[in-house]
């Protein structure tokens, strides 16, 4: 049995993502004054008590809203209220009962599922008054806490794990491949990962920017398991103006810190610009193995896909090691190929090579002739060892660090990329001397 969930639900800005900070005790979800800040279902992992389960940060129910995209949000909220098996509904004290609070109300009671009033931002721990007026709403006795002060939570944890399933069997995640899907703002990143997992998941709107928090999927694809982190669209630093862009823009980041592969989505429509060749460079500069991904491929024709690649290769020349897939989301077009790219690049990212290989390997590179010299002195290679995996790191002994050029340094990567393979995966390589 999976880990129990708890969904959190209520109207835009009632707290419930800082009420999730407080549980979880960190900054997993973005919190922001700014309505309807949290639009996607965003899965955090919290305990308590002994007892461990799974938050869902819900964006927020408004049902007076006539938007697309509020609509969509409504539909992931009451998704994850599917799924739960306890239900916070999260209100605002000060504000007493809304009709939207009433009109969730509704909905909760239809759902069958236990549900917990938590009236939020009672930040006086003498006055109890405030959760009196949500008596009304038909779904049990109201708990007060004040999410920003801590006030309450620990009573409404107590009654959370006494509300949860018994637990029967851990999850296990450990062999799941962490793959972030990063990319410029609409380039089909939710879209991709919602046709690898073959259901809704993500929010999918045409509105560039949609996913602003990183979001985990737990998928298994044929023999293999994977944790896919869709990701806020990246662009440059300088054009993040919105503060709330700009915490997604962190989250990304820190997506590409916990995990190993990374897939760079690029627009067919829009070509390879200078958005992509950051975002490709962020990526690499974490360490993940990356593999290129061509979206919307059916709308290039003739020779424009072999066009395109090319113009890949040439501005996303410093991770030519990478592999290049050309999709269609939207269609499913050469989508089959993705999970087996990705267990080739994520192997080759644990990669260890055994030591009287590298050896052999150094001897050849030392008959080759190939070195560089400086001031009448020569550099010379005397042996080498893998010093770390994922991604791949080998020290290489040598009588003088400080002769080591970057173009020494990138022959002796692409000789190694020639005998070990490597594919997708940074290389990388420092210089010792040898005593």
């Amino acid at each position: 049995m999976a880990l129990p969930l708890v969904a959190v639900v209520g109207r835009p800005n009632v707290g419930k993502s800082t009420l999730v900070n407080r549980i979880a005790n960190l900054q997993q979800a973005i919190v922001h004054q700014e309505s309807g800040v949290t639009r996607d279902r965003n899965y955090v992992r919290a305990d308590w008590s002994g007892r461990d389960f799974m938050l869902i940060d819900t964006g927020g129910l408004d049902f007076a809203a006539d938007l697309p995209m509020q609509t969509a949000i409504h539909a992931q909220a009451l998704v994850a209220a599917e799924e739960a098996d306890l239900i916070l509904f999260v209100v605002e004290g000060p504000v007493g009962v809304m009709g939207g609070d009433e009109e969730i109300a509704d909905v909760l009671r239809r759902s069958g599922k236990p549900v917990l009033v938590v009236v939020n931002k009672a930040d006086n721990p003498s006055d109890d008054s405030l959760r009196h007026p949500f008596h009304k709403l038909g779904l049990g006795e109201p708990m007060q806490v004040s999410a920003i002060h801590g006030t309450g939570s620990g009573d409404l944890l107590d009654e959370v794990v006494a509300r949860l399933p018994e637990l029967e069997a851990e999850e296990e995640e450990s062999d799941a491949v962490p793959v972030a899907i990063v990319g410029r703002p609409n380039a089909g990143k939710s879209s991709l990962l919602n046709r690898l997992v073959r259901m809704e998941r993500v929010v999918v709107s045409e509105m560039p920017g949609t996913t602003r928090d990183s979001i985990d999927t737990l998928v298994t694809l044929g023999k293999s398991t994977y944790r896919f982190v869709d990701t806020a669209g990246l662009r440059k630093r300088s054009k993040v103006d919105e503060p709330v862009e700009y915490y997604g823009f962190v989250r990304a980041l820190r997506a590409l810190d916990r995990c190993d592969v990374a897939l760079v989505v690029l627009d067919a429509s829009l070509g390879v610009g200078d958005a992509d060749q950051k975002v490709a460079d962020y990526a690499a500069s974490r360490k993940c193995a990356t593999i290129i991904v061509i979206n919307k491929r059916d709308l290039l024709v003739g020779d424009e896909l072999r066009e395109f690649r090319e113009d890949v290769r040439e501005k996303l020349r410093f991770i030519a090691y990478s592999p290049i897939l050309s999709v269609s989301a939207k269609t499913g077009q050469g989508t089959g190929r993705v999970p087996g790219s990705i267990d080739r690049v994520a192997a080759q990212h644990r990669a260890h090579v055994p030591t009287p290989q590298l050896n052999a390997f150094v001897g050849d590179i030392k008959s080759g002739g190939h070195t560089v010299s400086k001031g009448g002195k020569a550099l010379k290679l005397k042996y080498a060892t893998q010093v770390g995996g994922s991604p791949p790191a080998f020290c290489f002994f040598v009588n003088h660090p400080r002769l080591v050029t970057e173009g020494f340094r990138r022959y002796l990567e692409n000789r190694l990329r020639d005998a070990f393979g490597f594919e997708g995966t940074p290389v990388l390589l420092k210089f010792r001397p040898a005593k």
